[in-house]
């Protein structure tokens, strides 16, 4: 068996030049200040002697020119105590922006959070809300909604979107009401090796499809193999014309969303016409019955279901063509598959059940 090395004893600084090593920096001392309830590390961070400060627009190495007051940077918590850093920055001479103040590697801009802290809690603003990151991490809510809104506009800045073959297409219920003004359109790429959001634009409509296409670029768009959405007929136009050339497959949710809608349909309009007479009876209490899969509905639920069918009502007939649609998706071979669809489309429209 090897031997595992022999144990290194750390201290802060030791972890920070391990876990956060900052080139041309070195770090200083670090002190444990304020008392039980308002503790802080301050950690004190000095340029290297050798190394020139680099100019904050071009990045080039620069001659200094003189040296500001010492500033402090809120950085990652350690173990729940508030951690900062501390620097008097340099202002540099270059000779393309003339005099101006050096880049630091842990700071963007004028902000006094650091780039570890912003990428730390914008990570935990995934799984918490934003008020309680804050809270957690004794930060403010604003200092929150920053990171997450640097987080997002770095990583579009240098996301890859070479290689994308397979996107879907959807809507997502944000506001009030049933209007456009309601929705988010949303492009995600389901590709097997990656699946992840690409675009999001306010409402459902065509134009907006369009702005996310022109977003993602012709590049991308002519290189789709699939594209998969529902049904929502302004989707529908936009792909046959954009993308016209890729497979497009219907997701199967929102197929089955249709039927389980025809159902209540047919329900709702056939209760509205048989009410007062006894056969009303038999679809009293029935609509979520009838909404679940067949092979999931037991006991007298399913003896209920069976009466209804027996009884010839619309309503039966309606679930009737909802249930043997599932053998559908059962189906390995294109062929068989078409030629199930055509034999249930057929009896669907035979039906007369106009939902």
């Amino acid at each position: 068996m090897k031997k595992e090395p022999p144990a290194t004893r750390l201290n802060i600084k030791t972890i920070l030049n391990r876990v956060q090593p900052f080139p041309g920096f070195v770090y200083g001392s670090v002190h444990l200040l304020g008392s039980a309830c308002t503790q802080r590390i301050e950690v004190k961070v000095r340029s290297r002697a050798s190394s020139q400060g680099r100019c904050s627009n071009c990045r080039k190495p620069c001659p200094g020119y003189d040296t500001l007051p010492e500033r402090r940077w809120k950085f990652v918590p350690l173990w729940a105590i508030p951690v900062f850093l501390l620097y008097a920055e340099r202002r540099v001479e270059c000779g393309e922006h003339g005099v101006i103040v050096e880049q630091v590697p842990w700071s963007a801009g004028k902000s006094p959070v650091s780039i570890a802290l912003m990428i730390f809690l914008a990570q935990w603003a995934r799984r918490l809300s934003w008020r309680e990151t804050a809270r957690v991490f004794q930060t403010s809510w604003e200092s929150v909604y920053r990171s997450v809104q640097w987080f997002v506009a770095w990583g579009l800045a240098h996301r890859v979107l070479a290689g994308i073959q397979a996107i879907g297409i959807d809507e997502i219920f944000w506001g009030r009401g049933r209007k456009s003004e309601a929705f988010l359109t949303v492009i995600y790429q389901i590709d097997g090796h990656c699946r992840r959001l690409l675009w999001v634009g306010r409402k459902r409509t065509q134009a907006t499809l369009q702005r996310g296409l022109d977003a993602l670029g012709s590049e991308v768009v002519s290189g789709l193999k699939y594209v998969c959405s529902d049904m929502w007929k302004p989707y529908l136009n936009v792909i046959a014309a954009r993308i016209g050339h890729a497979l497009h497959v219907l997701d199967r949710f929102h197929i089955t969303l249709h039927l389980n809608q025809a159902v209540d349909q047919v329900r709702r309009a056939e209760s509205t016409r048989l009410k007062g007479k006894p056969l009303a009876k038999r679809l009293k209490k029935m609509r979520w019955k009838l909404l679940r899969k067949g092979s999931r509905v037991r006991g007298r639920a399913k003896l209920k279901l069976e009466g209804l069918l027996a009884s010839k009502l619309a309503t039966g007939r309606a679930w009737d063509l909802k249930e043997a649609f599932q053998h559908f998706w059962k189906y390995r071979s294109p062929l068989w598959a078409g030629g199930f669809l055509d034999y249930w489309t057929q009896r669907a429209m035979r039906s007369r059940l106009e939902p």
